[in-house]
C-alpha cells in the first residue's frame, strides 16, 4: 500500500508528518509513504532522522493551503499545493489513498473536484470515529454538510452502514438519528421527515433517536446528524475529556495523600487516557467520494498522523468506496431499498 501524505497540513507541519511517516514505515503498516510538499524543506528536515530511503520519497508541491483559507477559492488558486497534489497523486493510481491534517473543508473540496461523487451520492460527508464504553462508533456527517433536509440525513445512514459493515465488520450495524429527545415527535421539521425516511428504509437497522447524553454509551453503531451538529458534538466532546483532565491532574497534584493516591490509580488513569485520546484514532473518512480521502485533526501529533495512515491502509484493503459504488448502483437498478441486512455473516467471512 502507497499512502501519499499532505506534509504541510498540521498546525505544527511538517514535523508531525514526517515522524508519524518513518513511525509507518518502521512498523510496517504500509509500503510506501509519499510526502508532499516543499522539496527542499522536506529534505532538510528528513536528513534528522534515520529511516528506510527507500520507502519515503517526496513529491515536490511549492504551495500550501492554511486553515483560515477559503476551502473553494484556496483549492482553485492553489492547484500545486500539498494538499491538492495528494488527491491528484490518489487519482493518478501512484498512491492507494490520500492522508491529510490541514484545511477540513479545503480536503473534502480537492477531494470532491478530484474524485467527483460516487453516482447516487447528492452530498458526500465526513464520517468521524467515537470512542464510546462499549465498541466503536461512527457519528456523520462532522462539518462538511452544515445545511441538510431530511434526504441527506438517509443518505448519510446508507452511507455510515457501508462504512462500518466493511471497516468494522458488523453485518447489520444500528443507526440512530441524533435528536433532543427519544420520541419520534420530537425534534424540528428535518429531524422528523429524517425519522420517517430512516424508520421506512428497509436496508438500514433503524434504533431510533439518541441523545446527546447517550452518544458515547455505544448502544448503537452508526449516528447520523446534520454537519453544524456534528462539529459541536464532536468538538464539545474533546473539550469535556480535556477538561476532566485538567481538573484530574490538578486535584492529584494538591497534596502528598492526593499524589500517593494518584500513584496507585496510574494504571486506570493510563487506560482512560489512552481509550479517550483522539490520536489513537487518527483520521475521519471521507464518504460518498470516488475515492480514498482521510482527514486527521489538525493539531495531530506524530502518533494520529501514523494511525491516520493505518486508518488509510485499513479503509483502502477494505474496498470501501467499491462496496459503496456498489451499493449505490443496486439502488439505482432496482429503484429500491436492499434487503434489511447490507451484508451476511457468510459474505463477510468470505471477505
Amino acid at each position: 500500500m502507497r499512502i501519499a501524505l499532505d506534509a504541510f497540513g498540521s498546525d505544527k507541519a511538517p514535523f508531525p508528518e514526517i515522524e508519524g511517516a518513518i513511525q509507518a514505515i518502521k512498523e510496517d503498516i504500509c509500503d510506501e509513504v509519499i510526502l508532499v510538499g516543499d522539496e527542499a524543506s522536506l529534505r532538510n528536515d528528513l536528513e534528522k532522522y534515520f529511516y528506510d530511503k527507500d520507502r519515503i520519497r517526496i513529491e515536490h508541491a511549492s504551495e500550501r493551503i492554511n486553515m483560515e483559507d477559503h476551502a473553494a477559492e484556496a483549492v482553485r488558486a492553489k492547484k500545486n499545493s500539498s494538499m491538492v497534489r495528494s488527491v491528484q497523486l490518489h487519482m493518478s493510481g501512484a498512491a492507494d489513498a490520500a492522508v491529510s491534517a490541514g484545511n477540513s473543508g479545503a480536503f473534502m473540496t480537492a477531494s470532491l473536484f478530484g474524485y467527483g461523487r460516487i453516482k447516487g451520492v447528492s452530498r458526500p460527508a465526513i464520517a468521524v470515529t467515537l470512542p464510546t464504553m462499549k465498541q466503536p462508533e461512527i457519528l456523520l456527517d462532522m462539518g462538511a454538510n452544515v445545511d441538510c433536509d431530511a434526504e441527506n440525513l438517509l443518505q448519510f445512514a446508507q452511507l455510515g452502514t457501508v462504512y462500518f459493515s466493511y471497516i468494522y465488520k458488523v453485518p447489520n450495524p444500528r443507526v440512530a438519528l441524533l435528536n433532543i429527545g427519544e420520541e419520534n415527535a420530537k425534534g424540528n421539521f428535518m429531524s422528523r421527515e429524517a425519522w420517517n425516511l430512516l424508520s421506512q428504509a428497509q436496508d438500514l437497522n433503524f434504533v431510533g433517536n439518541i441523545e446527546g447524553k447517550d452518544v458515547l454509551k455505544g448502544d448503537c453503531d452508526v449516528i447520523v446528524c446534520d454537519g453544524f451538529v456534528g462539529n459541536v458534538v464532536l468538538k464539545t466532546i474533546e473539550g469535556a475529556v480535556m477538561a476532566v483532565f485538567e481538573l484530574l491532574k490538578e486535584q492529584l497534584n494538591k497534596d502528598w495523600i492526593a499524589k500517593f493516591g494518584a500513584v496507585l490509580s496510574y494504571p486506570v488513569y493510563s487506560y482512560l487516557r489512552h481509550k479517550l485520546d483522539h490520536t489513537e484514532i487518527g483520521g475521519a473518512l471521507l464518504v460518498g467520494l470516488n475515492g480514498c480521502s482521510i482527514v486527521c485533526h489538525g493539531s495531530s501529533n506524530a502518533n494520529a498522523i501514523k494511525n491516520g495512515i493505518q486508518f488509510a491502509v485499513r479503509t483502502a484493503q477494505a474496498g470501501v468506496v467499491n462496496h459503496t459504488k456498489e451499493y449505490f448502483e443496486r439502488i439505482s437498478k432496482c429503484h429500491c431499498t436492499m434487503p434489511n441486512s447490507l451484508l451476511s455473516a457468510a459474505t463477510l467471512r468470505q471477505r
